[in-house]
């Protein structure tokens, strides 16, 4: 017996998008509070894209190892 794929309704995408968007208001503000020098480093500095790369590929990898079956 096929199971039905999983649908997400409007409640679950918004509390996603709620959280997803407090996370970056989040770090914005945190990163505010550091040095100018530090700040510089963060961001004209290879880390920003080291981190958004790992992010991706950890993505990825998950959306590719699918749900595990019941």
């Amino acid at each position: 017996m096929a199971e039905e794929p999983r649908k997400a309704d409007l409640g679950q995408v918004m509390v996603v998008a709620a959280v997803v968007v407090l996370a970056v208001l989040g770090a914005a503000a945190g990163t505010s509070l550091l040095p100018t020098e530090v700040q510089r480093l963060i961001f004209r500095g290879p880390l920003v894209i080291a981190f958004l790369i790992a992010g991706t590929a950890w993505l990825l990898w998950r959306i590719s190892r699918g749900r595990p079956a019941p």
